[in-house]
């Protein structure tokens, strides 16, 4: 089975308040990741919709992001869950 590595990019400018992964830490789909403060004071949740293994977080709190920047990287398990 070929391995899928999902990068996670933050969708905002601001800065990370909160991280609520780890390093091999195993999450499913919309599980929040990471919280960000914008430059405006609003909070935005991190989620995505695959489920998988983070393969490392790159990111600290208080650290400055951009769209650009990858927050995470995730390992997919190619599972399908959920329903329409």
């Amino acid at each position: 089975m070929k391995e899928v590595l999902e990068k996670v990019y933050s969708p905002c400018y601001g800065s990370i308040k909160e991280i609520f992964v780890n390093d091999e830490a195993y999450v499913y789909e919309w599980e929040p990741l990471f919280l960000i403060e914008t430059e405006d004071k609003k909070v935005v949740e991190v989620c995505v919709g695959v489920s998988g293994t983070i393969t490392h977080v790159d990111m600290m709190p208080g650290q400055e992001v951009t769209p650009e920047s990858v927050l995470t990287v995730l390992k997919d398990d190619l599972l399908i869950t959920g329903s329409d």
